[in-house]
């Protein structure tokens, strides 16, 4: 369901908003350019923060999901008035403005981000900067997962399992999401490793700077109590050593990992 709020005369209140900071821009979304970025009337670039959509770079030019994804936002935004909220960063590497959207239509705001993830269109990002806002992205995206529609129709996109890190190897430079038992926890000088397989060096395992652990904590995440849990975790997979051995996620924030085991 769409987040709504209603603003009339001199009894409106500021609403409620799930994700974003002060307003940092407003204007019409004149060009959309793909399924996470936008033109705004004045020349400027907008790029949606705390998603993950299907790249265009890609080894057939697009991938799975990359027409769906942009259509979606064109329906949600296009030539439409949208107000940018702050975002964790103000700009990307290329400069674009990165930001929470909002559609105004008439009296109306919609969350664009929460309404992609509904639509099983876009994945929650590994960069959120607020607990809140990531337990909204993420319960939208769960639902969209639970309903099997987008994304999650596709092969592509499937939740990987930790136990087969050969298929997780295969998504290395990707956005993936991984879920499995934790084997162990394991510290080894500024690295906290939580190992999915029994012999770290050639099992799935993700880490956690022993600098971010009390981040991780202040999000109700203890990370050390992580062995015999069902455990998903998202982020950009890597490979452990040049010859590719086996892959891993680096875990910053705690969005990154989550309980599993209900959808």
């Amino acid at each position: 369901m769409a987040a709504v709020w209603i603003c009339s005369g001199a009894i409106a209140q500021q609403p409620t908003l799930p994700c974003g900071g002060p307003e940092i821009a407003r204007g019409t979304a004149s060009h959309i350019i793909d399924g996470s970025t936008f033109v705004l009337d004045d020349g400027r670039e907008v790029r949606l923060a705390g998603v993950e959509m299907p790249p265009l770079a890609h080894d057939s030019g697009a991938a799975p999901g990359w027409a769906a994804a942009k259509a979606a936002l064109e329906a949600l935004a296009g030539g439409d008035m949208v107000v940018l909220r702050r975002g964790e960063i103000p700009f990307d590497r290329y400069g674009r403005i990165v930001a929470y959207v909002y559609t105004q239509r008439d009296d109306d705001e919609l969350f664009v981000q929460g309404e992609l993830l509904a639509a099983g269109v876009a994945r929650v990002g590994d960069r959120i900067g607020s607990r809140s806002c990531a337990a909204e992205l993420l319960a939208r995206e769960a639902g969209a997962r639970r309903a099997q529609i987008g994304l999650w129709t596709d092969p592509n996109y499937a939740v990987l399992d930790a136990a087969t890190p050969a298929d997780v190897l295969s998504q290395r430079g990707r956005f993936a999401l991984v879920e499995g038992m934790v084997v162990s926890v394991r510290e080894s000088g500024s690295t906290i490793y939580i190992n999915f397989g029994r012999r770290w060096s050639e099992g799935f395992f993700a880490t956690v700077q022993k600098r971010n652990e009390r981040s991780f904590a202040a999000a109700g995440l203890d990370v050390k109590s992580l062995a015999g849990r069902r455990v998903r975790i998202r982020g950009f997979v890597e490979a452990h050593s040049a010859a590719g051995s086996n892959p891993w996620i680096a875990a910053e924030r705690p969005e990154q990992i989550e309980i599993s085991g209900r959808d």
